[in-house]
C-alpha cells in the first residue's frame, strides 16, 4: 500500500501454479483453491493468457463463495459486485484480474491507479519486480517480509486461518478491511 500505482504487467511470462489464476478461501471443512482454467501453455506473455469457459468455473466459484461467506457479516453488502464481474466472459485472464484487483482495491478505502505495463518493467524496477514474483509463487512460504496477517474474525472456525484470498478479509471485516491491511503489512 505504499507505492503510488499499481501495474499490472501484462507482457511478463505467464507460470502455472501461481496467484494469477487461482486463490484460497474458507469453507466450513476446508481451505478451497478456486482456479479460473485458462488455455495458455506456460511461459506465454501473460496478456495473451486467454480463460478457458468449457468448464464450468463461474457457477463454481460463485457457489463456493456463497457457501464460504453467506453469513458473513458483509456478504450481502459486496457480494453483488463480484458476482457482476464474475458474470462478464472476459477472454483473457488479465481483464478479469484488472476489474477484481480494482474493486478489491475499492472496497477496501486503497485508492491508487491501476493500469498495464505495456513494456515491461525496466531494469531500474527489478526489486519490484522481484517482490512480485516471489508473492505471486504460491508455493513460496517467504512472503512474511512482506506481510504478517493480522488476525480477524473468520466465519468458520476458532482458529485464524491466515493468507487466504482479500475477498475473505472483504466479507468478514467490510469496512475495517483497510485497518487490517495495514497492521499487516511490513513494507513502509
Amino acid at each position: 500500500m505504499s507505492y503510488d500505482s499499481v501495474l499490472l504487467d501484462v507482457e511478463e511470462r505467464y507460470v502455472k501454479q501461481t496467484y494469477r489464476n487461482r486463490c484460497t478461501v474458507l469453507t466450513a471443512n476446508k481451505v478451497d483453491t478456486l482456479t479460473v482454467p485458462v488455455k495458455s501453455e506456460n511461459h506465454g506473455l501473460t496478456k495473451d493468457v486467454r480463460i478457458d469457459y468449457s468448464q464450468d468455473w463461474v457457477r463454481r466459484h460463485l457457489g463456493c463463495l456463497q457457501a464460504a461467506y453467506g453469513k458473513s457479516p458483509f456478504f450481502e453488502y459486496y457480494a453483488p459486485e463480484f458476482n457482476a464481474v464474475f458474470q462478464k466472459k472476459y477472454e483473457f485472464l488479465i481483464d478479469l484480474n484488472y476489474d477484481l484487483l480494482t474493486i478489491c482495491l475499492r472496497l477496501v478505502g486503497v485508492k491508487k491507479e491501476v493500469t498495464y505495463n505495456l513494456s515491461g518493467l525496466e531494469n531500474t524496477q527489478n526489486i519490484i519486480k522481484n517482490e512480485v514474483s516471489e508473492i505471486n509463487n504460491k508455493k513460496n512460504k517467504n512472503i512474511f517480509k512482506y506481510y504478517q496477517p493480522e488476525t480477524y474474525y473468520q466465519t468458520f472456525g476458532n482458529d485464524f486461518v491466515s493468507n487466504l484470498s482479500i475477498v475473505d478479509l472483504i466479507f468478514n471485516m467490510g469496512p475495517e478491511a483497510r485497518s487490517v491491511l495495514l497492521k499487516s503489512s511490513k513494507i513502509q
